[in-house]
């Protein structure tokens, strides 16, 4: 029986180190593209810098994880950026796309 439980349990560690692997190249992902829509950046320079960006390791500012409500407030403030939304505008669309997403 005790020898069941290990193989088991190192399964279960194993999917669970995948698990987390794919959120960390989800929010990789989220950054980048944010990042990229930020800059206004579209067709091949849009494609050139999400390859780079994808590639590219961690930065030590970037190594703690951001929460997910991190995460929108992030991609919601590169969007009111892009549109250049100021003041009023703004707070209106930030409250509409953090609840949204």
């Amino acid at each position: 029986m005790m020898m069941l439980r290990v193989p088991l349990l190192m399964i279960g560690l194993l999917l669970s180190a995948q698990g987390f692997a794919a959120t960390e190249q989800q929010n990789k992902m989220t950054t980048c593209n944010a990042d990229a829509t930020a800059k206004g950046l579209k067709g091949d320079e849009r494609k050139a810098f999400m390859s780079t960006c994808l590639k590219a390791a961690p930065a030590a500012n970037d190594a703690k994880t951001l929460t997910p409500q991190q995460e929108k407030m992030k991609t919601c403030n590169a969007d009111a950026a892009t549109k250049a939304l100021k003041g009023d505008e703004r707070k209106a669309f930030m409250s509409d796309c953090l609840k949204k997403k």
